[in-house]
């Protein structure tokens, strides 16, 4: 025999013995599902509890022997006791000693002590607790599921469910693993729900989210600010600044659709609802090549899941909101997720809600005009925001899916004044205006075992609209910023051995950015619209060597811009290397290039609440921003502590200076620049059992260099010398409690050489600053506190409740401060922004 006579004998042998193999094994059944077949086939009904049945799983019995055979082969296989009440009716009842919830003992298998906090699981659902002191777990459902039992410190474990359904609670011993490279470098990083991965990301679990100081719900963008070289100076989740950046550097996206407005509240509060998403990636440094349009972090997070669940819904509401979500299991392939959030401030003014506004809306327009001196204005805001996500998820056979998910985000503010001229009222209405509409439609499949593919569509609108009137003049000024940012991406996957995975794609990206002004008096119109396309090729290659020890992943993006025939190259490197058993190195490095930012042209735009504006590079006035950042890290852990130095270096150039808020000499000059900015970031944490304590420090020096100014280089806006955070969370049952505080140096300020203004001409008085961001402002100090705790109703419903306070001590911080002239006096006033007032906040959570 040749070798095609060969090959041909062993497919045509392959072919017959399979099925004939898969017949005779049998595929497990659920026990109901078999019940059911007998009783239509013999005529006979089955009565039992429910309960007491679901946990079995195994194969049917041969169709062609008596239904006596049946009973006996499935009492064989589930120890269940099946009685004959007449020859219609058989009852099945289990052993009274099996009555009991599913539940176990976890040891250490040398030593035989109990193994504590850590997490079993129904494998397939999001059902989960963790062991006790004494090791001792119990799971609040029965299911036919195989039970994932995972600890830090202890190789992972599957128990099918007949070795846990037995009489009393088992014991399961468990192995202490070699603390090799894994996927997972620190399986608990600051709280559970939050781990860091050997790839580089940080991985955030809201549904499996312990709790952190003054958050009481897992808030996406707030929860990141809790990891060394993230930071809010102004405390808002719309100005998040990552090593030394500014917030429309980094690139969000949700389910694939990049998103152009953050926060509600125009900041104070994470745009997407914390019961929605299952898993945020967090990229500081050496980024998937897949990622593109940002010059410093990623954040993609993802509210999909790999499977279809089971039907769930929630229920909330706290001192700002209430909140909706449900997922229905529509087939068995398929689900329709829903959430729905809707602030009730335009009808209730909790204290939550209005030191909230009072910290937002200071400053600006919307509160100074009390102020006013000379007239006496009455007036009266209505705010309110929403949010809404439809997600359909379809399983098309047994190798691909179809997803399609929908997002709309509202901000919405009226405001009116009025004031009593000559005994005749004058009343004008101002709004503002912020919304986000997004939708995303992606295929995935599995080719085989080795190659896969993902295709998405999607589209983002996102738009700013003002309608600023002024009592005092007739002045009516519209304002208006959109972006409408559309794309296909393609992703294929191929494994091409044991240790090396290659991942390839395209990416087509179509952006049009819109403003318009237009103010009756004087009058003046101004419309600038831009439109950019995009295509990107991108290649990336992953090793990951057989003893786990060393990850690498080497990747490159090439985008192209139709506008400038331009092509830029942006490499991206990331090594994860295990030195010993407990010690891990990382090294990162990345090229970035970004096109659309945020710009400020005048303090008072948009009411001067939320003042930027989304615009377009135009390779002249505003050009392409571009990075080069590199980091070396390590990791430690043993006997559950966890330490995380890590040093960084990152450059980006093109930056314009109306994107950098400047509030003094540079406020109305136009010049382009770059950003240079080195520092060091350390974690240091400790587990005992329930117990978790943190400490993180960074330090990093942030200075700008703009060529066309003099002097041309001195410190960044957002430079932070020194950042410092404590923190404490302890578990214990149901009751969850936090403690911690955050302690920063002030931001760079500019002041004024001397306490009165010059006049270059009579009637135009000018402030004269010292060198630009020479000082600094009062260091930063605060303390927050939450608590939660729950409450199982029943086996499927469970209250949760919760407090959180924010600066719990009350502390006035200065977080932002300029000068201005007085226009009756021309006396130079300092005008000072202050920190969030001590702000307490509770919620109620039903899962049902």
């Amino acid at each position: 025999m040749n070798v095609k006579q060969w090959g041909f004998a062993l497919l045509c042998f392959f072919l017959w013995v399979l099925p004939l193999w898969s017949q005779d094994q049998g595929q497990a059944l659920p026990l109901k599902e078999i019940l059911i077949a007998i009783e239509q086939q013999h005529n006979v009904t089955f009565n039992y509890i429910e309960q007491e049945i679901i946990v079995f799983n195994i194969p049917a019995p041969n169709p062609s022997t008596t239904i006596e055979q049946k009973i006996d082969y499935i009492q064989t296989q589930t120890k269940l006791r099946f009685k004959f009440i007449n020859d219609q009716i058989i009852t099945i009842s289990n052993n009274q000693k099996l009555d009991k919830p599913l539940c176990g003992y976890l040891v250490d298998s040398e030593s035989n002590l109990p193994v504590f906090n850590a997490t079993i699981r129904i494998s397939g659902t999001n059902v989960f607790v963790l062991s006790d002191e004494k090791g001792f777990f119990q799971l609040p459902v029965v299911s036919s599921n195989p039970i994932e039992i995972s600890h830090v410190s202890y190789a992972s474990k599957t128990v099918l469910v007949n070795e846990i359904y037995v009489d009393n609670c088992p014991t399961f011993p468990l192995n202490l693993t070699v603390q090799e490279l894994e996927e997972v470098v620190a399986q608990v990083y600051l709280t559970t729900g939050i781990r860091k991965k050997t790839e580089g990301t940080f991985e955030i679990k809201p549904k499996k989210f312990g709790i952190l100081p003054g958050l009481v719900e897992p808030d996406v963008l707030q929860t990141m600010q809790q990891i060394p070289g993230i930071i809010s100076t102004d405390e808002t989740i719309a100005n998040v600044n990552v090593r030394g950046g500014t917030h429309d550097q980094n690139l969000f996206l949700w389910n694939g659709i990049r998103l152009f407005q953050t926060g509600h509240f125009f900041g104070l509060i994470s745009a997407l609802n914390p019961n929605l998403a299952h898993t945020i990636q967090l990229s500081k440094n050496g980024s998937s090549a897949f990622y593109g349009e940002s010059v410093s972090s990623v954040i993609d997070i993802s509210s999909r899941s790999n499977s279809v669940e089971n039907t769930s819904s929630t229920i909330g509401v706290n001192m700002i909101n209430a909140e909706l979500y449900t997922k229905v299991k529509t087939g068995e392939k398929s689900s329709v997720e829903v959430a729905a959030r809707r602030s009730f401030t335009d009808m209730l003014a909790s204290p939550t809600y209005k030191n909230y506004f009072n910290r937002i809306f200071q400053n600006t327009e919307v509160i100074d005009v009390t102020n006013n001196q000379d007239i006496n204005y009455n007036h009266e805001e209505d705010f309110y925001f929403y949010d809404v996500t439809l997600q359909y998820h379809q399983k098309i056979g047994q190798k691909s899916e179809l997803f399609f998910d929908a997002l709309a985000i509202s901000n919405e503010l009226t405001f009116n004044e009025s004031t009593l001229v000559n005994n005749q009222t004058l009343a004008r209405n101002s709004q503002l205006n912020q919304q986000t509409l997004g939708g995303n439609v992606t295929w995935k499949t599995n080719w085989n075992a080795k190659n896969s593919s993902e295709l998405s569509i999607y589209s983002s609108y996102y738009q700013l609209d003002a309608n600023n009137q002024s009592v005092e003049n007739n002045q009516i000024l519209l304002q208006e910023n959109t972006v409408l940012d559309n794309g296909i991406r393609l992703k294929n996957s191929h494994q091409l051995s044991e240790t090396v995975r290659l991942t390839n794609g395209y990416q087509y990206n179509e952006i049009g950015i819109r403003s318009f002004d237009d103010i009756n008096i004087p009058q003046f119109t101004r419309t600038v619209k831009e439109v950019l396309r995009s295509h990107a090729l991108i290649a990336e290659i992953d090793y990951r060597s057989k003893n786990n020890r060393l990850f690498t992943r080497l990747g490159a993006r090439g985008n192209y811009f139709e506008k400038w025939s331009l092509l830029l190259l942006e490499p991206r490197l990331h090594l994860n290397y295990a030195l010993t058993d407990h010690l891990n190195v990382e090294l990162s490095g990345e090229q970035k290039n970004q096109t659309a930012s945020q710009i400020i042209d005048l303090q008072q735009d948009f009411l001067g609440v939320e003042k930027r504006r989304w615009v377009l590079a135009n390779n002249e006035s505003i050009p392409i921003q571009q990075s080069n950042q590199a980091s070396l890290g390590f990791v430690f852990r043993k006997n559950n502590w966890l330490i995380h130095p890590e040093a960084f270096y990152k450059k980006v150039e093109g930056i314009t200076s109306s994107a950098q808020g400047f509030q003094n000499q540079l406020e109305f000059v136009k010049v382009i620049g770059q950003y240079e900015v080195y520092g060091v970031e350390l974690l240091i944490q400790k587990q005992i059992n329930q117990f978790t304590a943190w400490f993180n420090y960074s330090f990093n020096n942030n200075d700008y260099t703009f060529e066309g100014y003099l002097p041309p280089q001195f410190a960044n806006n957002f430079e932070v010398n020194h950042s410092m955070a404590f923190g404490a969370t302890y578990q214990w049952n149901n009751l969850k409690v936090a403690l911690g505080s955050k302690w920063f140096t002030g931001r760079p300020n500019t002041i004024p050489l001397s306490n009165e203004p010059i006049f270059p001409t009579p009637d135009n008085p000018e402030i004269v600053y010292s060198r630009p961001n020479q000082e600094n402002l009062d260091d930063y100090f605060q303390v927050n506190f939450s608590t939660a705790y729950s409450v199982e109703l029943g086996k499927k419903t469970n209250l949760f409740m919760g407090v959180s306070v924010l600066n719990l001590f009350n502390q006035h911080n200065i977080i932002n401060r300029f000068y201005r002239l007085n226009p009756d006096s021309n006396a130079i006033e300092e005008v000072n922004t202050y920190s969030l007032e001590l702000t307490p906040n509770a919620f109620l959570k039903l899962n049902f």
